[in-house]
């Protein structure tokens, strides 16, 4: 079988000392690891990122917004529950994950507060997750009482952070919906947007609010066989027309982040070409895909077997960028969430 689709073939050993469990300040004195396009390595700065771009490049942003999605709660026996919210799927009722799982049938109630109680109202086969059913008084809205009651949810492996709320967030994070945040944007700064701008690069913004479709793990040897989760994307017009105009001028599309490529390239894979697309996405991206949208990516280092791994592989092979990642190692660039960036120029 081709090795580039087995899951083992994306698997490497990294040092828990790199794994990154606080930011760096100001955000962009993280380190960037440049790929270019003979294949050569930089090792930069991010602050530095206005140098390696022309004017008349596009950079596209997500803006989505990481809401306090982890809850702590009891049920009415009084055990301790904890609950993950994933997807609303409609007024207050939301797909969530749920420990301990196995407890909770059709009916069971969880109280997370005085104004705040939820209903399992059933199984979600796919995720494991639970539909529940949030009832909250009517003077109040759900997103209000969530603000207070709930937890911003840092990834798992980040066990040790200092880190504030607000740092777990992107500067132009604006539309609420996300679980997690999208890490590539976390090294920005407004000095930096307007260094950017100053140079005559474009800024262009679409949404994905990160589900458990970006973070769950491949678990099967022939990745061919994983199924994504569906999340929920927006490409507006105005960023269509960027696009369009960016390309057209021979200048460069650069996605900052996964979450960006999946939107950009999802939303033409619905239509057969680049238009303006509200809706949802599955599209699992590993090597043997051909990019229709985006030239470059700037992205963290993601972990072992993980379908972001298999993406920017697709970008850059994989042989290349299994190489990468051990001279990253080697030289202790800080990996993750809150860790550093690299810069695929192509």
């Amino acid at each position: 079988m081709n090795l580039d689709r087995l899951l083992s073939s994306y698997d490497y050993y990294l040092p828990p000392e790199l794994i990154a469990q606080n930011p760096v300040t100001p955000r962009d004195s993280s380190r960037l690891l440049v790929v270019k396009p003979d294949n050569t390595i930089e090792h930069s700065i991010f602050c530095n990122l206005p140098d390696l771009l022309l004017p008349g490049d596009l950079l596209v942003l997500n803006d989505t917004r990481v809401i306090p999605a982890r809850l702590y709660g009891k049920k009415s026996t009084g055990a301790e529950v904890e609950v993950l919210l994933v997807e609303e799927k409609e007024d207050n009722c939301w797909l969530a994950l749920v420990k301990p799982g196995k407890r909770f049938s059709v009916g069971s109630e969880i109280i997370f507060s005085d104004d705040l109680k939820a209903t399992v109202m059933g199984k979600d086969e796919a995720t494991g997750g639970r539909f529940l059913q949030f009832h909250v008084p009517e003077s109040e809205s759900f997103w209000t009482i969530l603000e207070r009651v709930g937890n911003i949810p840092f990834p798992p492996y980040v066990t040790e952070s200092q880190a504030k709320v607000e740092q777990y967030q992107t500067i132009y994070a604006e539309k609420q919906g996300a679980i997690a945040a999208p890490t590539a944007g976390l090294h920005f700064t407004e000095e930096l947007l307007a260094e950017l701008k100053k140079r005559q690069i474009n800024i262009a913004t679409i949404t994905l609010h990160v589900g458990i479709g970006t973070f769950r793990p491949v678990e099967v040897e022939d990745i061919v066989t994983h199924d994504m989760h569906y999340e929920s994307i927006e490409l507006n017009q105005d960023t269509v027309d960027l696009i369009e105009k960016t390309k057209k001028a021979g200048r460069k599309v650069i996605a900052i982040g996964t979450t960006v490529v999946r939107t950009l390239e999802g939303a033409y894979q619905h239509h057969q070409q680049l238009k303006a697309f509200s809706g949802r996405t599955n599209l699992f991206i590993y090597p043997g895909y051909e990019f229709k949208v985006i030239d470059s990516l700037i992205t963290n280092f993601h972990l072992p077997k993980s379908s972001l791994l298999m993406l920017v592989s697709a970008l850059i092979g994989r042989e290349r960028l299994m190489s990468i990642y051990q001279e990253a190692i080697e030289e202790k660039y800080r990996f993750y969430s809150f860790g550093d960036a690299m810069f695929i120029t192509n």
